[in-house]
């Protein structure tokens, strides 16, 4: 499967074709097999080069963002010809787009301001996302056009994505819902789109439909927080273990893991797991890091007071000294 070519030149949809260029020469600088030689720097290049040579051209970009990956197949004129073959009056069909909406999948729809939106059914034009009318063997005014393609997020928590696995999606179209299994890899991160072929709008006559895409949205998550691939946490220590040091757990979406408190700890250290953050099927895995918090008793006994009297009374570290 082709990746967005959007994501491919990390960008937005609604990038302008400044930033698109500008985005297209970071990364074209970046992944240079000549600069690059990492052994997938030319594949990275060339899928560089697609995107650009696609979303650089304002047309083909326009046909790109209502079809998807079929947008080869759609003739340059499908408008005009949509427009005479559906009696449109000049106005023609201008287009759509679907996005996602809480896990429901949200429509618009339009039509040019002499059209009016009459005289043109929309479901007998694109067929629904979940059955309904078609345009028959001929497709609209003789043009077989594919079904778009369609978009709903899949919302995970950090352990779901972390772990990945077959999950159950019930998604809400215009005639109700319908549930797909889906297979979401370990690792998945937030913006990953996993396409599910097929399941998007039914192409005119014969034409196939378009596919579905789920966009993963990881949640908010109470102690993990993602940065890419990599895993942040506080790890809370007494005031002695930071001094002396100690082996402590450690929460992770995997489970509990040991990590090494050296000597002398502050607030703010930071240590390192490496390759124990978000799994990446194509290249290594993220870390995770385990930010020290050193706590205090929130109440003292009778004998931790005079212990820490007597460690203030000894000793001589000053912390609002320069060192």
């Amino acid at each position: 499967m082709a990746r967005d070519y959007y994501e491919v030149l990390g960008v937005s949809r609604g990038a302008s074709q400044d930033e698109i260029q500008q985005a297209f020469r970071t990364q074209a600088r970046r992944h240079h097999p000549d600069v690059n030689k990492d052994p997938n720097a030319e594949e990275r290049f060339k899928e560089l080069n697609d995107a650009y040579s696609v979303l650089s051209d304002p047309r083909t970009r326009a046909r790109y963002d209502r079809f998807g990956e079929d947008y080869r197949k759609i003739p340059e004129d499908w408008e005009e010809r949509v427009g005479a073959g559906a009696g449109g009056g000049g106005g023609g069909f201008r287009g759509w787009t679907t996005a996602g909406d809480g896990g429901r999948v949200r429509f618009t729809r339009g039509f040019g301001e002499d059209a009016g939106g009459e005289g043109v059914d929309f479901e007998d034009l694109f067929g629904a996302f979940f059955g309904g009318g078609g345009a028959g063997p001929g497709g609209v005014g003789g043009v077989t056009i594919p079904g778009a393609d369609q978009e709903a997020e899949l919302p995970l928590t950090v352990e779901d994505a972390y772990r990945g696995g077959r999950r159950t999606v019930t998604l809400a179209g215009p005639t109700g819902q319908r549930s797909f299994e889906v297979d979401v890899p370990p690792g998945a991160v937030d913006g990953q789109r996993i396409r599910l072929a097929g399941q998007g709008g039914r192409g005119t006559g014969d034409a196939p439909a378009g596919d579905l895409y789920l966009r993963v949205r990881i949640q908010p998550h109470p102690r993990f927080r993602l940065d890419g691939r990599n895993i942040h946490v506080t790890l809370p220590v007494s005031p002695w273990e930071a001094a002396l040091g100690a082996t402590v757990p450690v929460p992770t979406p995997g489970g509990t893991a040991k990590v090494t408190v050296p000597p002398g700890s502050s607030s703010g250290r930071k240590l390192r797991l490496r390759g124990e953050g978000m799994p990446d099927p194509r290249g290594p895995d993220g870390d995770f890091y385990a930010e020290i918090r050193v706590m205090v008793p929130p109440e003292l006994t009778d004998r931790e007071r005079e212990l820490f009297e007597e460690l203030g009374r000894t000793s001589s570290f000053d912390p609002r000294s320069e060192r």
